[in-house]
């Protein structure tokens, strides 16, 4: 199928870092793929100059050079204040090369796209204020009929806003025709987990709150902030990784079984999950816990502690480290914590999902030793497996110790924003996020938020290398 990308944000950090990075692992793999890219943005460019930056770019991510040079040959670039609806009929111009006219009401975007033309996506690489300005703008703008929003996260700003601005996107296409942008979504073991939970019986048969005592799924990474304080800083752990990224992830851990691998069935069933999870207890307070790092050494780099980094402004107390404890209110999961986590500067780097079974209900008499908690612990990078469970010891058959059991998963062809993309290109919206799930991600963390704006969770500080607090109860110490 052949489509046309409009980039809005062409030439900001995250085309160029993750975006065309992405295309170029895509068309690494499927070098035929039908593709015309046009690039805008406040930034005075030529074609030439943004053919340039595409070839670069797109050879640097994976794609052959004379395919790259293809795409390059092919792009255009309008200079354009995309918030402006007139400078947007211009951008949309020159991507279906035809002049673009005022919208005169009615959802239905036309006019019409020929047969045989493929799509037009409006990629939406731009911060989430942009983007609501953006689409109050295309309201003034006839849209081709086959016209694809792909918006970044994040979306919104809390349950309200994100409401809002679903609510404004659906006066433009319909809800098929939107993609939101979570780059998990594509990671190869988060796709695993489908197959792993709903082709094997050994898993089946346990994964309920009968058999499971706990699960976490955590994403605690060395790295500092890395020069990002303009977005970090106003975003912090929670919003940046578990409101959106581990959220999704935790909705594949306990979705019920679809039907069928449809966008429909499989967004029907992480929809359901989202709407069914409530905080632990009930108490942002008592559920959450929040930290930042001070100095400290990460491996051989010093870093200075968070409220010294270039960007930061220390009174808007942005957390670096955020755990969030929540419960699926339903009768596969209710009863079972399920802890989400994320940090920043970590001297130790975890990013997996650890499902805790429950303990035996009889030990027989005679064994002993301790009996340790098994465990599966699926491994989000590097993509791995392990299984954890107790057995005897060699010198004592009747001592039980735990044995590991590990394997490597399939190796990707795509990277996660390769895989999402080829779904956004082709207009599958399976690997993206369902505007009500959006909602609901919002809705679990908003009183969060507000507990702490509000001082209620105390802001606790750890040093930077140094792994996270012994306090927080981490699955695997």
């Amino acid at each position: 199928m052949s489509c046309t990308l409009v980039i809005l944000g062409a030439s900001g950090d995250l085309t160029g870092r993750l975006l065309l990075p992405g295309i170029g692992s895509l068309l690494e793999r499927e070098p035929d793929r039908e593709l015309r890219i046009v690039g805008s943005d406040r930034v005075e460019m030529s074609d030439a100059a943004f053919g340039e930056v595409l070839e670069r770019t797109l050879t640097a991510g994976g794609a052959p050079a004379p395919v790259a040079r293809r795409i390059a040959d092919g792009a255009a670039y309008v200079r354009a204040d995309v918030t402006d609806p007139e400078a947007l009929r211009t951008v949309l111009g020159q991507a279906a090369g035809c002049a673009v006219g005022a919208r005169t009401g009615g959802r239905r975007a036309h006019p019409a796209t020929p047969d045989g033309a493929g799509h037009l996506v409006l990629y939406f690489a731009l911060p989430p204020a942009v983007t609501e300005k953006v689409c109050e703008a295309l309201q003034e703008v006839e849209l081709p009929e086959r016209t694809h929003l792909a918006m970044e996260k994040p979306f919104g700003r809390n349950e309200a806003s994100a409401r809002n601005l679903n609510e404004l996107v659906a006066t433009l296409v319909p809800e098929q025709q939107v993609h939101r942008v979570d780059h998990f979504l594509g990671k190869s073991t988060v796709l695993d987990l489908i197959a792993l939970r709903f082709a094997n019986r050994l898993f089946q048969a346990v994964w309920s709150a009968e058999h499971i005592e706990s699960i976490e799924i955590a994403y605690d990474e060395s790295l500092a902030l890395e020069g990002r304080a303009g977005y970090y800083d106003h975003a912090g752990a929670l919003r940046d990784m578990i409101q959106s990224h581990l959220l999704q992830v935790l909705a594949l851990v306990t979705m019920e079984p679809p039907a069928r691998i449809t966008d429909r069935d499989l967004r029907d069933a992480t929809a359901a999950v989202l709407r069914a999870t409530r905080l632990w207890g009930g108490s942002p307070a008592a559920a959450s816990r929040r930290a930042r790092y001070t100095a400290g050494t990460v491996g051989e780099r010093q870093v200075p502690a968070y409220v010294d980094e270039e960007g930061v402004v220390p009174g808007r107390e942005t957390e670096t480290l955020a755990q969030l404890t929540v419960e699926v209110a339903n009768p596969r999961w209710a009863g079972v914590p399920i802890t989400l986590r994320s940090g920043k500067a970590l001297g130790v780097t975890r990013k997996h999902v650890v499902i805790t079974f429950a303990d035996v209900r009889h030990l027989p008499d005679g064994l002993h030793g301790p009996d340790p908690k098994d465990r599966l612990v699926i491994g989000l990078s590097p993509d791995v497996m392990e299984l954890r469970i107790t057995t005897n010891t060699t010198s004592d058959p009747l001592a039980l110790e735990q044995s590991v059991f590990a394997t490597t998963l399939r190796e990707a062809e795509l990277e996660a924003y390769g895989e999402v993309l080829a779904g956004i290109l082709d207009g599958d919206p399976m690997l993206t996020v369902r505007g009500d799930a959006a909602e609901e991600c919002w809705r679990i963390c908003d009183d969060v938020l507000a507990a702490w704006a509000g001082g209620e969770v105390p802001m606790e500080e750890y040093s930077a290398g140094t792994a996270v607090p012994s306090s927080w109860g981490a699955a695997l110490e």
